[in-house]
């Protein structure tokens, strides 16, 4: 079986499915006490259980207050999904990598005070933003290769 993952991006709702390949949804139907139905949730992402929510908050506020910009306009949200090149995210996630090493190297878990506890979730942040941006280069040109877009 192969490792490589297709994906279906065509759900009715906009969801985007993940399956390997050989993978079959499951016809199996989960019945609630209330009566109501769904599909088995078989082989589908638990993005629930994959994601802490602490994270994503902190993520949240690295994210806002890094909006402003040097020239103090603040950029939308998603202004980083237009494109930023690859290298351009390798080199800034090397960049807080190793900031983020130096800070795990200098300090011990029950020794770290507010500022270095702000250094570090900065550092973190800053590392997902970049390995996240790096991916979803990849995952939109794979899905613009796949139609051709």
């Amino acid at each position: 079986m192969s490792s490589e993952a297709s994906y279906d991006y065509s759900g009715g709702n906009g969801s985007i499915t993940n399956r390997s390949e050989g993978e079959m949804a499951s016809n199996e139907m989960r019945k609630f006490d209330t009566g109501a139905t769904r599909g088995s949730e078989d082989g589908k992402p638990d993005y629930e259980g994959f994601l802490s929510p602490l994270t994503i908050i902190r993520y949240g506020q690295y994210m806002s207050a890094h909006r402003k910009q040097a020239d103090g306009k603040m950029r939308a949200s998603d202004n980083w999904q237009k494109g930023i090149p690859l290298k351009a995210y390798m080199k800034s996630l090397w960049r807080h990598v190793v900031e983020l090493w130096a800070l795990h190297r200098s300090r011990t878990p029950g020794d770290m005070g507010a500022g270095e506890y702000e250094s570090v979730t900065e550092a973190l942040c800053a590392v997902i933003f970049n390995a996240s941006g790096y991916l979803h280069e990849i995952e939109k040109g794979r899905y613009e290769r796949e139609r051709g877009i």
